[in-house]
Formats: structure tokens, sequence, C-alpha cells
């Protein structure tokens, strides 16, 4: 069993970073004081507002707020501001032993995918693909929140994982198969393939999202995984939304899918809440899961958190 993190609770500490991209600092505030109405405090890293081009101050400086963070026994939560671009420049500067021995939540989509699945592979720790800072805002759909929430605080188990009402997941290849879940944003992982912090899906199930891509790159970053052995080390394939993919040679996302991942004969299950859609379904990263295509269902039997105090 991977390390499991103090629960979320009201009252707690949210560290705020930015490890990717810079995000602009009336964004940051105005998403911080909604995040406050929730009943939970903040701790801005010292580098939250930091520019430097296309990234949010130097790889050290980001790599430094998160360890930060990771080192404060006053911070349950650690909530980057946004993805972007950059996340990977950081990984070689983390003490991942420090890491697993102050063990707290961190969540995430987009660029954080590479330290979603990093921090489970080389701190043991448990991870969560879910919100960023910059979801706290009225206009997020009430699921996305209570996913957030139940995740992080909830230690019940087993409990579904389904998407919300009217949006229906659908499992295209028989299966069941238990198993932890790695992945996320495919660019992302795809991106640290042949590096020391490549994804390892061995005995795992496989999540990806993806958007703003045309479907040939979505089908060229696929045909990547595969040939990379990452599609045959795997237990099973959980595909999440393709959000404003634009169709391309006649080609839609739905084809890729029948096209590449069906033949593979592995369990699928696919419009699964996630990532950069509206909706985004709290997934685990760590934690075991069941993935029942007979009955189109993906079931938590692990938590995430725990209640016991480190």
């Amino acid at each position: 069993m991977a390390i499991q993190p103090k629960a979320l609770q009201r009252g707690d500490t949210v560290g705020i970073v930015t490890l990717g991209s810079p995000l602009d600092a009336d964004i940051i505030n105005t998403r911080v004081a909604y995040l406050e109405q929730t009943g939970l405090k903040v701790k801005l890293g010292q580098y939250v507002y930091a520019e430097n081009g296309y990234l949010a101050g130097t790889d050290q400086q980001r790599a430094e707020d998160l360890m930060s963070m990771f080192m404060d026994p006053q911070v349950t939560l650690i909530l980057p501001s946004r993805g972007g671009v950059g996340v990977a420049g950081i990984l070689p500067y983390l003490d991942y032993r420090a890491i697993s021995r102050n063990p707290k939540i961190v969540s995430g989509y987009s660029d954080i995918t590479i330290l979603l699945n990093t921090l489970y592979q080389f701190s043991n720790l448990n991870t969560l693909h879910s919100l960023l800072l910059i979801d706290f805002k009225p206009e997020t759909p009430s699921y996305n929140f209570e996913q957030f929430f139940s995740a992080t605080s909830d230690i019940r188990t087993p409990r579904g994982m389904a998407n919300p009402t009217g949006m229906t997941q659908t499992s295209l290849v028989a299966g069941n198969v238990t198993g932890p879940i790695v992945g996320g944003n495919l660019t992302s992982f795809v991106g640290c393939l042949g590096t020391p912090y490549e994804i390892d899906t061995l005995g795992k199930l496989l999540m990806f999202e993806e958007t703003h891509e045309p479907i040939n790159t979505v089908y060229r970053y696929m045909e990547q995984l595969k040939l990379a052995g990452k599609l045959n080390d795997c237990l099973g394939i959980i595909m999440g939304q393709c959000t404003n993919c634009i169709d391309a040679y006649g080609k839609s996302y739905e084809d890729l899918i029948n096209e590449v991942l069906v033949p593979i004969g592995k369990p699928l299950m696919t419009n699964v809440a996630t990532g950069h859609g509206f909706y985004k379904a709290a997934i685990p990263i760590g934690p075991f899961v069941n993935m029942n295509t007979y009955t189109n269902s993906l079931t938590w039997l692990e938590p995430l958190v725990t209640y016991a105090r480190r």
C-alpha cells in the first residue's frame, strides 16, 4: 500500500504553489479568497506570483516552493495554482525521501500530471488527479467540489466512482481488473518517456485525457505509448475526454479509441469525467481501484488519505 497523507479537515492549511506556467496575481488572489470560503486556511509559496517568461520562476525556485510546503507541518494539502508547462523541470530538484517522510495531499491535472505520477513512483505517495486552484470559482460545478472533498477527507471504502448524472461512461472491451491508477494528461506524461521519470504502467490501470490537440497528434502520442510498451504493460485503460480536440483527416477521438486501443484487447472504459473537461472526477493515483467493464463500474478499494495523525 502506498503512503496515505492525512485527511483534509475544516480549518486545515492549504499550500499554494505555482509549479509550471505563471498565473496572473489577480486570478490567484480571487481563487484564494474563494478557497478560504470553504473553511480552509491558505499559505502562499514564496514564488507563487513569479514570472520567468512561460515559467513561474526558475526550476529551482519552483522546486523550493514545493519542498517548503512538504516540510511545513501546518500544511495538509498542496494545491498548485495551475498547470501549463514546466513541471518536469522541477523533478530533479525534489527530495523524494523527505517527501515520503512528510506526506501531504497533492491535487492537480494538466502538466501537474507529471508530478502526481512521479511522487507516487519515487516517494510511494498517493496523489490525486483532481482540482487546481484555478477551479475554485463560482462557475465550477458542484460535482467537481463534491468529488474533490470526498477524495481528500473520506476514508470509507469500497465506494463507487461515477460520472455526473447525464454523462455516461462506456465500456468497450470486457474485463474485470484491479490495481492502482496511473496517468493523466497524455501530452504531459508522454513527454517524460525516455527520462528517469517516465510513467510505470506495469500492473496498473492507465488513465489518460487530452485537450486542444488535433486528433492526428493524439494518434501520434497513443502510438508512442504503444511502442514504449506502456499499453502492453498496463492491466486496463481508462479514457477521459479529449476536450476541444479537433478532428483531423476525417478521424475523431472516438475513431482513435476504436482503431488503436480496442484491438489491444485490454479492458477499456471511455468517456470518464476527468481533467480538462467541465466535469472532473477525482481520480486517485496510487490507491487500488477495481475496473469492471462487465458492470461498467469503477470502485475505490483503498482510501487516498488516513485519519491517523502524522
